[in-house]
């Protein structure tokens, strides 16, 4: 007897299934439990804490003391899940989470299944460690995941966690995503980078069953936090569609185990479409978003296949004009053509005496001088880039890799969380960058090779620590790669700097005033996923040949870069991760060095060679090629190699 009330079976069933369910409702809610356990499994234990409440309220005298009893309950869960506890309503260290809460640890980078991640309890979200930032202290891919999920838990699959940007440079505080494609470049001189890089939220499985268009919203969608659903879908809509030549956009081959990316389907026919045939509509859309009532003018360099791709996603586009700089002597033929036969009154294309360093350093100087950009603001006019080093430019590019590993996926070439190698023809680094974003937001890599040509201040800066351009610029085969300053490293250096905007600021400023700078050895052990290497002209060559003696598959100049330094990491490594190279750019582009290469005739016009490069490939000729046919040559402008006769083409272009 307990307060005078007889224990019948009737009346303690009653008491049992009440107490069960007011404490399983608490229960729940409270997620108190980092191991494994089903729905019914919680159930269960939790109708037993019924029991131990309902005993507790009879033992009271007092039929009010459920609550006290229920606290009880509550205390007595708290104590077993103490080892694991270390904030009240569930809050759980993400590290803790992956060793108490896992039965065995996954390799980074592996995906939860729905189930898997019911059993996890709320992660906290804020600080580096679970908010996924790119710092080596971050906690692994598998970990940010958790803890991604466990924020769209709290927020009730509502809202995304919030990216902002901010400078590479300076503390200045951050801006929207739309604000930092608008400006292109930070006022400090910096580049922006995101505050966080948030973890894919869907598993490689649902991604390996979507279309392109699918995969570019699910990861564009966690980097530009304030565009809407509506904004995104659309600038993606508009932006893959019949102006790429295959509905895949970017198909991957299958060369006896390695796989070729082919990036060059667009309308350019080179692997800046990826990323350009996007940003005009993100740029519009970020001008209405934000409310310019200025035009905007995009101000580029091109070391040959930025600057079409660029005019082509322009042309024509209300309330922008667009400036490209391209070297005179540093670009192919094909090249050339496209960018000087552009159509469009908004378009203007110069010729710099030079290299491509000197077009880019004078865009910059151009960008941060404050006298211009007052006189332009007084005229209407706002500067925004093409550039990888504007982050629109940069997002888009995240989402082949990630598309990439969900192919291989799809096609049984992997297993979900294995590992892969992605070779990389590099330049100016923004799109081996773009692949170091994609493993931060859960892809599994092992290694990012850096392919660089005989400018190999990349190769040299991977092996040394030290970044010096004070060297000789050598023009090659590979036009696009002659970069002695390879601007998007910046962004990998302030990650490696720990977020560092100060340490980051002073290498830059060496670089600038001495050509040179050296990272600490705690900022090398940060590069361990990168390899770097590097292809002379002899060995870019054999691997066109290579490759189509054993494949019948034509390879451009940059690819075949990337293939020769592939070969030469297999040898080194015996590495047999599975590896994807990055094929940049059709041979189309570069017919004359792809037909020397393969012992064709090359003593001809450049677009008869492309028929004759046609026959040999046993491919038709590229409409982006053919349509040059007849091209009447529009743009004739030249200018010297510095800031201030690059400055006065653009003033005088707009009519300053």
């Amino acid at each position: 007897m307990f307060g005078g009330q007889g224990l019948s079976p009737y009346y303690l069933l009653v008491q049992l299934i009440g107490g069960g369910f007011l404490f399983t409702a608490f229960f729940m809610a409270n997620d108190y439990t980092t191991t494994p356990m089903s729905k019914r499994g919680k159930v269960y234990f939790a109708m037993l804490f019924g029991a131990f409440v309902f005993i507790l309220r009879k033992a009271s005298f007092q039929e009010e003391s459920a609550v006290a009893g229920l606290l009880a309950a509550n205390a007595l869960v708290r104590l077993i899940d103490k080892a694991s506890m270390t904030k009240p309503f569930g809050v759980v260290q993400a590290k803790k989470i992956i060793r108490i809460g896992t039965p065995k640890k996954r390799p980074a980078g592996s995906v939860l299944t729905e189930k898997e991640a019911e059993r996890i309890p709320a992660a906290q979200v804020t600080g580096s460690e679970t908010a996924g930032t790119i710092s080596d202290e971050a906690l692994n891919a598998q970990e940010r995941r958790r803890g991604n999920k466990a924020a769209r838990k709290r927020r009730g699959g509502q809202t995304r966690m919030e990216v902002m940007y901010k400078s590479t440079r300076s503390d200045a505080a951050p801006i929207t995503a739309s604000a930092a494609i608008l400006k292109g470049l930070a006022d400090d001189g910096g580049l922006f980078v995101p505050t966080v890089v948030p973890a894919l939220d869907r598993s490689f499985e649902e991604l390996a069953g979507m279309n392109y268009k699918e995969v570019a919203y699910e990861v564009m969608k966690l980097v530009l936090t304030d565009f809407t659903q509506e904004e995104l879908r659309g600038c993606i809509d508009k932006a893959y569609g019949e102006n790429f030549d295959t509905a895949k956009i970017a198909p991957i081959k299958d060369k006896s185990g390695t796989y070729f990316m082919e990036l060059f389907h667009g309308p350019t026919i080179a692997f800046k479409d990826m990323a350009l045939q996007i940003l005009p509509h993100l740029m519009t859309t970020a001008a209405k978003k934000n409310h310019l009532d200025r035009k905007i003018v995009i101000l580029t360099a091109t070391s040959g296949d930025t600057g079409k791709a660029a005019l082509a996603g322009f042309a024509g586009v209300p309330d922008t004009k667009i400036v490209v700089f391209y070297p005179k002597d540093g670009v192919s033929a094909i090249q050339k053509r496209q960018m000087v036969t552009q159509q469009g009154d908004n378009t203007c294309v110069i010729a710099a005496e030079g290299n491509f360093d000197n077009c880019q350093s004078g865009v910059k100087q151009i960008f941060t001088d404050e006298a211009l950009r007052e006189k332009m603001e007084a005229a209407g006019y706002q500067f925004s880039s093409a550039n990888s080093i504007n982050i629109g430019r940069l997002v888009p590019q995240i989402v082949y890799y990630v598309w990439a590993y969900t192919r291989l996926l799809r096609n049984r070439r992997i297993s979900s969380g294995d590992e892969v190698n992605f070779v990389v023809p590099t330049g100016n680094f923004g799109d081996i960058l773009a692949a170091y974003y994609a493993k931060a937001m859960g892809i599994p890599v092992h290694r990012l090779i850096c392919a660089s040509n005989s400018n190999k201040v990349l190769f040299d800066f991977f092996r040394t620590g030290t970044y010096d351009r004070n060297r000789e610029f050598i023009l090659t085969s590979s036009p696009s790669m002659d970069i002695l300053i390879s601007s998007n490293l910046e962004r990998l250096i302030y990650h490696i700097a720990g977020d560092n905007a100060a340490v980051n600021a002073q290498l830059m400023k060496d670089l600038s005033e001495k050509g040179v700078y050296r990272i600490s050895d705690e900022m090398r052990s940060k590069l361990d996923c990168f390899y770097g290497g590097y292809a002379d002209e002899d060995q870019t060559a054999d691997a066109i040949r290579l490759m189509y003696e054993n494949h019948r598959y034509v390879i451009d100049p940059h690819t075949a870069v990337a293939a020769s330094v592939y070969a030469q990491y297999q040898t080194e490594t015996a590495d047999e991760t599975p590896t994807v190279i990055v094929s940049t750019a059709s041979p189309f582009k570069f017919e004359t060095s792809v037909m020397r290469a393969l012992g064709k005739e090359t003593d001809m016009d450049d677009l008869d060679l492309a028929d004759e490069l046609a026959r040999t490939a046993g491919v038709p000729v590229p409409q982006a090629v053919a349509s040059l046919r007849g091209a009447k040559i529009l743009h004739k402008g030249v200018c010297g190699k510095d800031k201030a006769s690059m400055q006065s083409m653009v003033e005088k272009f707009l009519g300053l």
